[in-house]
């Protein structure tokens, strides 16, 4: 007994499908992790703007703002939205441009 072409056909186009719809889903999956990640790190420089003072002056060392907590600790906030602590040598004085 031989199977019909359009079994075969229909099997592959289904198999392609689902291969296809799974990659998609991983797309949509990294793209919501860059999106809240954006989202974090703008909400945290938003708030430390706001509760903590910003080092004059001043950058990281890629060139990122520097803030200055409560208890006098500096640190810069990453792409993430995680607040990183400087050491002294870490802070520079901004390039003029």
């Amino acid at each position: 007994m031989k199977t019909p072409k359009f079994l075969i056909a229909a099997a592959v186009g289904v198999v392609l499908t689902l291969a296809g719809q799974h990659t998609f889903a991983q797309g949509i999956d990294s793209t919501a992790k860059k999106v809240g990640h954006k989202t974090a790190s703008i909400a945290v420089k938003g708030a430390s703007a706001i509760t903590d003072k910003i080092y004059k002056g001043k950058e990281g060392p890629s060139g990122e703002t520097v803030y200055i907590d409560k208890k006098d600790r500096k640190y810069i906030v990453d792409e993430k939205g995680k607040k990183i602590y400087l050491k002294k040598s870490q802070i520079h004085d901004k390039k003029k441009d």
